[in-house]
């Protein structure tokens, strides 16, 4: 498969998925993760991870959506951050959130992460950030430590596509591309270029969504977000390649956070791209493809723990 047929590779489809398997997981959400979640409150964990110099000390958490989503995602865990005193930044990418771009002219993954660019050159040459990407922000945290690497402490990929280099082989597509075929016909797409053209956007299927991204997540949250994604920007992603020359690449720490019940990128592409491009820690959430609304508290506490273990190995 070719990265220009990934646009129509996502418009496969097959037989729906059976019904039973949302009613099973929301079970197990209320047997285990759930009781675990409600064991740490919001506000327990940031009593418990909150650092003696909370009010002054200057970490800044840069958090970057995935495809369809918006900074509005990132809700619980602004507030559960930035009330343990970190400060804490949350882009809109183009056509995302309340970014007033139409996305069928999102057309190259540089004009779609630009937002996000914008933002890390306007930072100070001597200022770090922690940056967070989720699901597709992979890519964009990617381009990011490949341009601005001396202004990052910490890339943290959430459940998310991590590949050094973009969409360059085809093992890259298929280790980063979601396939969703298995729950059956469940996108809406966009024809920027035309009908006989590849698609341009796609968005979940509304009946689908709590099936296939929120199946563990309160159903208040996956309500907010059946009213707030937008159609993503399918060949916009699909053409992100990076410089495979660039040496600070790897002058970033990298930590990974497993989504181990993720319907969209699969456990087994996540380990994949661990495997081929590993970070220096690996975490496991269990929780499904969105923590930020299903698993807040044990998300918070597992950034701050990847801060705590990146400022360990920083020289003294």
């Amino acid at each position: 498969m070719t990265l220009y047929d990934y646009a129509n590779y996502i418009y496969i489809s097959s037989n729906k998925r059976e019904r039973e398997r949302e009613r099973e997981r929301e079970r197990e959400r209320e047997r285990g993760m759930g009781e675990e979640a409600v064991k740490m409150t919001e506000e327990e964990a940031g009593r418990r991870l909150m650092p003696d110099n909370h009010d002054d000390h200057d970490d800044h958490f840069v958090l970057v959506h995935g495809i369809s989503g918006g900074s509005w995602c990132w809700y619980k865990i602004r507030c559960l951050l930035e009330n343990s005193g970190y400060k804490v930044s949350c882009i809109d990418l183009k056509a995302s959130g309340i970014d007033p771009s139409q996305v069928d002219t999102i057309l190259s993954f540089q004009d779609y992460n630009k937002p996000f660019m914008d933002l890390m050159s306007s930072l100070p040459d001597h200022h770090k950030v922690i940056l967070v990407g989720h699901s597709a922000g992979g890519l964009s945290i990617t381009e990011a430590t490949h341009k601005f690497g001396e202004k990052i402490r910490l890339a943290i990929y959430l459940g998310a596509t991590m590949l050094k280099t973009g969409f360059s082989t085809e093992q890259d597509v298929k280790d980063g591309v979601p396939d969703l075929s298995e729950f059956g016909d469940v996108y809406e797409v966009g024809f920027g270029l035309g009908t006989d053209q590849p698609p341009t956007s796609a968005l979940v299927k509304k009946e689908f969504q709590r099936q296939i991204i929120y199946q563990m997540s309160p159903p208040e949250d996956a309500t907010l977000a059946a009213m707030l994604l937008r159609p993503g920007p399918i060949k916009a992603l699909v053409s992100a390649k990076f410089n495979a020359e660039d040496d600070m690449i790897d002058k970033v720490p990298r930590v990974y956070i497993k989504t181990v019940y993720d319907n969209v990128v699969k456990p087994d592409q996540q380990d994949a791209m661990i495997k081929r491009w590993p970070p220096s820690e690996v975490y496991v959430l269990k929780s499904d493809h969105s923590p930020f609304f299903s698993a807040p508290s044990l998300l918070f506490d597992l950034l701050v723990k990847s801060l705590h273990h990146a400022s360990s190995m920083e020289p003294i």
